[in-house]
């Protein structure tokens, strides 16, 4: 029976040329009760999926395996050599339900982002991209749980309210470190429920193609298509500035020496505040450009296209930075920044 599974994974990367595979439930694999119990460890389930993940690397190292284990355990995607499963990723419950709920809390004062800034900072094995980080799964949008949006406000999911916010959460997706990962319909702000017996509504990529336009701008910052965000390809990530009372965050992202091209600076607003000038510490002097701003009307229409341009910095300690400059941030927005080499 080893032997069969062993055989069939192979099957699906070899003969159908598959990118990777997913192994759904591995907690449930490796231990009776899917739990953290080491008295209830299956080593003959744990042994299973190193010995296929081992097959895979020396076979074809490009490709990517990933793990549903959801107890954020390290071993999962550490080296089998190392003592680990040897899982090039696994997905990230902690920080799901972290933002997840910053999202979907109705009230500012309650929103945690202490939370949800350990789930940016979070990393397994030293390594950012070891975990796939999203807001929106198959588990997290059925079984009694709805989309971020129709839970944000249910029954009025185009409102102006979840729009901006779950705006929020595919900020947070792209921008933090890991591998973002979005559900089905989730760039066309699908409502409701997942259930696998209802088709799309794919009328809603029309009616929503300014959101469907954010992904898209958000994807392309990722993948750095335009030669100033390489900082989102990068391994580094710092906390820059955590206000709890007013519920903005802000963190940066580099890559390799930091500076120009590569140092992203990502700022989110998660209170229904405007700010005409907020200040914020940057790490390096000199003027930083404004790449997105989520609060943009081309967007949505009824976002508020409040200015947000880029800024030079002025001298003067702030959030341990030696310079900080004063930004416009929207209600419920994200701006990302970076500077341009000369």
């Amino acid at each position: 029976m080893r032997q069969y599974i062993r055989d069939n994974a192979l099957h699906w990367l070899e003969e159908y040329r598959l990118d990777g595979l997913r192994a759904d439930a591995i907690a449930h694999v490796r231990n009776v009760d899917g739990s953290a119990d080491p008295t209830r460890d299956l080593p003959d389930g744990w042994s299973l999926m190193r010995w296929i993940n081992e097959e895979i690397r020396e076979r074809m190292p490009w490709k990517i395996t990933i793990a549903e284990d959801l107890l954020s355990n390290e071993y999962i995607t550490r080296a089998p050599e190392s003592d680990g499963q040897g899982f090039a990723a696994q997905w990230d419950a902690a920080f799901v339900n972290r933002v997840r709920d910053a999202l979907i809390t109705q009230h500012d004062a309650d929103r945690d982002l202490g939370a949800v800034a350990e789930s940016v900072l979070q990393c397994y094995n030293g390594d950012a991209f070891q975990r796939i980080i999203y807001t929106e799964s198959h588990d997290e949008v059925a079984n009694g749980k709805s989309r971020v949006p129709e839970e944000i406000m249910p029954g009025e999911a185009a409102h102006w309210f979840p729009k901006k916010r779950a705006a929020l959460g595919a900020v947070l997706v792209f921008t933090a470190p890991g591998i973002p990962m979005i559900f089905q319909g989730q760039e066309f702000l699908q409502d409701g429920y997942f259930s696998d017996d209802q088709p799309l509504d794919w009328g809603r990529a029309r009616e929503h193609r300014g959101l469907v336009h954010l992904y898209r701008d958000l994807i392309a910052l990722r993948r750095n298509l335009h030669g100033y965000s390489a900082g989102l390809l990068g391994q580094h990530t710092q906390l820059l500035h955590l206000n709890h009372e007013q519920k903005v965050l802000a963190y940066q992202r580099w890559a390799h020496e930091g500076g120009p091209n590569d140092t992203v600076v990502v700022l989110l607003n998660f209170g229904n505040t405007t700010h005409e000038a907020y200040r914020l510490g940057l790490p390096a002097a000199g003027h930083w450009q404004v790449r997105f701003n989520s609060d943009w009307q081309g967007y949505d229409a009824d976002f508020d296209n409040f200015p947000a341009l880029g800024a030079d910095t002025q001298p003067g300690d702030y959030d341990g930075c030696p310079q900080f400059t004063e930004l416009g941030l929207p209600p419920y927005s994200a701006l990302i920044l970076s500077q341009s080499a000369t």
